[in-house]
């Protein structure tokens, strides 16, 4: 865990900071975003009892030394001296702190903190004095919504033409269908209306826009030729790099064909993706479609070897 921030509200003629504490599973790679309202003891307290509220007991956290943690991490200590022995046992939870001056020691944590913050801060600098504490908080969960909806890797189901990514929103809720947006088209204007909810989904359509960018650069990054790199081929499970796609979906597909040029390198392919549409009675059902694309289009997700 780690916190991030400030970030500044309006709370009627006043500006507030506010900041976010920023949870990641190691297991399944989930994150959970909580509100803080200051940098204290209690506030984190709360915080993490918010968490462990909603998404069940910790085997182990694992943070940096910051202030707000030491202290948090001291106050428990004392807490444990009062309790039995079989109380204990229950608990079951360790508290692992970082050495001092060693960020990078976070590993996985401060990846998430990197990328997530990085979109935030751009955003929020610009909006966030027209957000209120209630609306932030819901903007934060809209971007745990949207950094849980990414792919980790994919399902290869008995039907090859329908890959379905296996994301850690289908961990944390064991359902399948993907967090939809609201009806409507949100523009810039919505920032100056009185209906706030409007604002928090035209910030959240931002976030999904310029944090899917920086994500699919992470999973394939395309560091200069100077040695050769490994071909696309025939079976292998990619993401399409689409500006247009719905918020929280990925699309999935797989490689049917390569064409090598003449160097040998395989810069077109073709993909075979399942598209959903309504029949005659309504129902919603598969269909095959082949596309061709640029091989500078595709993110390889999983090689078919």
């Amino acid at each position: 865990m780690d916190c991030f921030g400030p970030f500044y509200v309006k709370e009627g003629r006043k500006e507030l900071k506010r900041y976010g504490l920023l949870l990641t599973c190691l297991c399944s790679r989930a994150v959970h975003i909580e509100l803080l309202d200051d940098m204290t003891t209690d506030a984190f307290i709360n915080a993490l009892r918010a968490f462990i509220a909603l998404r069940g007991n910790v085997r182990q956290l694992r943070s940096d030394q910051g202030t707000n943690f030491v202290g948090a991490r001291r106050e428990f200590l004392e807490a444990v001296k009062e309790m039995d022995q079989e109380s204990l046992k229950e608990l079951g939870c360790e508290f692992v702190m970082n050495t001092p001056s060693a960020s990078h020691m976070g590993g996985a944590w401060e990846r998430h903190i990197r990328t997530i913050r990085s979109v935030l801060t751009s955003i929020l600098d610009q909006s966030s004095r027209r957000l209120d504490s209630s609306s932030l908080r819901t903007y934060l969960y809209e971007v745990m919504a949207i950094i849980n909806s990414r792919p980790l890797t994919t399902h290869l189901l008995n039907d090859p033409t329908g890959p379905q990514p296996l994301t850690p929103n289908h961990i944390l809720t064991m359902k399948s269908s993907i967090v939809l947006s609201p009806p409507g088209k949100f523009v810039k204007e919505d920032l100056y209306l009185r209906k706030r909810w409007r604002r928090v989904q035209y910030l959240t359509e931002e976030f999904w826009s310029r944090w899917k960018k920086e994500y699919l650069l992470n999973l394939q990054q395309r560091e200069k030729w100077n040695k050769t790199k490994r071909n696309a081929k025939i079976n292998d499970i990619v993401i399409i790099k689409d500006e247009n796609t719905p918020r929280n979906e990925w699309k999935l597909a797989k490689v049917t064909q390569v064409y090598p040029s003449e160097d040998g390198h395989v810069r077109k392919i073709q993909l075979l993706i399942s598209d959903s549409e309504l029949n005659d009675t309504g129902k919603r059902v598969n269909k095959q479609t082949y596309l061709e694309r640029p091989i500078h289009k595709t993110v390889t997700l999983l090689e078919a070897e």
